[in-house]
């Protein structure tokens, strides 16, 4: 267990030293998040009613998980490279643990989710967003905002694992997040879609997310939304980090 601990710290660290080699990795830490809040804040804010709250607070915690989500997106794409350039015989080559590639990389999407995360925060107050509820509430709203993430950079790990290029990782990621995140409470309120959309919305993961940040930032109603949503995470961690490291050792024994 001390030598996957570190094994996994020391690929976390090559990792984020990477970041400031490519500077334009940032874009999708910094510049795009910032650029989802200003375009629905005010191109699609003036016309979505959310009826208790103004826009940017409900707008805020799904912009956030969705960007949480998206974090993954690096560790997927970095593993299909390092599957196909053969950078994952030279890991096997090495005295360390083979887990520690996936914990290592999933470990610094933490790292960088937190920084998006502050990033939107800060943008969010700056065009009006307001924590209505205590410190402490806001902290453990990050908190679950990690956790998920951390999640979903596993489902995220497999998938990269799965397909054969670092293309099909963008269109079959994309095909799958993009209609969760958008047929949930993350831009609009649920009640408002057709019922067949509505009652898929009611038990999507991002909803129960969603719904427990608001609890968190700005005091909406939630019926046990937060401890469902740490519950969700876990399964979501249970179930793809097997599955996840069982691929990743298959591609390395091949």
């Amino acid at each position: 267990m001390r030598r996957l601990a570190t094994d996994t710290l020391i690929i976390t660290e090559r990792n984020l030293i990477r970041l400031p080699r490519a500077p334009e990795l940032f874009i999708g830490y910094t510049l795009q998040p910032i650029m989802f809040v200003l375009l629905f804040r005010y191109v699609f804010g003036g016309a979505i009613r959310t009826p208790g709250y103004s826009y940017v607070d409900f707008l805020l915690p799904g912009i956030i998980v969705q960007n949480s989500s998206f974090a993954g997106f690096a560790t997927a794409l970095g593993l299909n490279e390092d599957v196909r350039k053969g950078l994952i015989d030279r890991f096997r080559s090495l005295p360390m643990a083979r887990s520690a590639v996936l914990g290592g990389r999933t470990l610094a999407d933490v790292a960088t989710n937190l920084l998006s995360i502050a990033i939107l925060i800060i943008t969010g107050l700056l065009i009006g967003f307001t924590f209505h509820t205590s410190f402490l509430d806001a902290i453990a709203g990050v908190g679950l905002l990690l956790l998920f993430g951390y999640a979903f950079s596993w489902f995220l790990a497999f998938l990269g694992l799965l397909v054969s290029s670092p293309e099909s990782v963008n269109s079959i990621g994309f095909i799958v997040v993009f209609p969760l995140t958008f047929i949930s409470s993350a831009f609009v309120p649920v009640a408002s879609m057709p019922e067949p959309l509505k009652q898929f919305a009611e038990v999507n993961p991002f909803t129960i997310v969603v719904d427990a940040i608001r609890h968190l930032w700005i005091g909406a109603p939630a019926d046990n939304d937060v401890w469902l949503a740490v519950v969700w995470s876990l399964v979501i961690i249970a179930i793809f980090a097997p599955l996840a490291v069982g691929r990743y050792r298959r591609a390395a024994g091949r």
